[in-house]
């Protein structure tokens, strides 16, 4: 079982030829709403490929709360430790281009996930063969998170976004941590490849469509991305971190687990919308077998 604990979102897209000026308005061409936030994103990437997930967040008592619950469902996850708080669910208001995006989240129940819901859930983290994170709950919930899945002797892969919820206190519990290239120096400065000697096989760096780079405590290792044409680009980083749950809760080792990830990854930004574009296993092994 992977335990997913974080954010679940209504992903508000709207899609512009350019992004405006600052005081500038510009017409848009697209506007959805999405299941999103990126604890729900890694859930769902994890459980298309194949692993059984459960999900620890909360959702609010509006309509979006209802319509996100039961996406995870459908979508195979667990949702018994979902928590229903008063007030909205949390969103995120993403502005696509072509092959770019901005946006902004705002929490919402997400910020009502506390540390003594995170303790109520002690059995299913501890029985979890791993766990995964990320920044968008509060920062002392991810604590108590990761306090209990150390103690239970279960592996954490942390994704730390938004970096600025980063503190060097996580790293008493040895997780694994996956910052992309500008998060890396969020948190280590601008010569965060120095750290990757100082965290080996629990510091890996995603670059985007350039792959991905960690230290196997030898030498840097650089895992090359899969080149596609991208077209929606929402998601591809949560892809990357369930698929690489995944890979890691099956034992693979860490170059083949980067692999699977990136294979899963390149997928998913071939098709619109954060939860659109991942994909299941099969297509998964193709993608990888081609790259070989």
């Amino acid at each position: 079982m992977i335990t997913v604990v974080g954010s679940i979102n209504m992903d508000l897209v709207v899609g512009t030829e350019r992004f405006p000026k600052q005081g500038e308005t510009v017409l848009g061409n697209l506007y959805t709403t999405v299941p999103g936030g990126k604890g729900a994103n890694q859930a769902v990437a994890a459980a298309r490929l194949g692993a059984k997930v459960g999900m620890i967040g909360a959702v609010g008592t509006d309509p979006f709360g209802d319509e996100l619950a039961l996406n995870l469902e459908n979508e195979g996850v667990d949702t018994s430790d979902v928590k229903r708080v008063e007030g909205p669910s949390g969103i995120a208001n993403i502005l696509l281009t072509e092959s770019d995006n901005r946006i902004i989240v705002v929490p919402g129940a997400n910020h009502k996930l506390m540390p003594e819901d995170i303790e109520q859930c002690e059995q299913a983290i501890g029985s979890s063969d791993l766990i995964v994170l990320q920044l968008e709950i509060p920062i002392p919930s991810v604590l108590r998170t990761l306090e209990i899945a150390h103690r239970h002797g279960v592996p954490a892969i942390l994704n730390p976004a938004p970096a600025d919820g980063f503190t060097d206190v996580f790293l008493q519990y040895e997780p694994i941590l996956t910052p992309n290239e500008n998060e890396a120096a969020m948190m280590f400065g601008e010569t965060w490849e120095q750290a990757l000697e100082a965290h080996p096989n629990r510091l890996i760096v995603t670059l985007g469509k350039e792959g991905a780079r960690y230290y196997d405590g030898e030498r840097h290792v650089r895992v090359p991305g899969i080149r596609v044409n991208a077209v929606d680009t929402t998601g591809a980083g949560d892809t990357f971190n369930g698929a690489l749950a995944v890979a890691l809760a099956e034992e693979m080792p860490m170059k083949g687990a980067i692999r699977f990830a990136n294979a899963a990854a390149s997928l998913s930004v071939e098709q619109f919308g954060a939860q659109g574009g991942m994909p299941g296993r099969e297509e998964t092994m193709r993608r990888l077998q081609l790259t070989e």
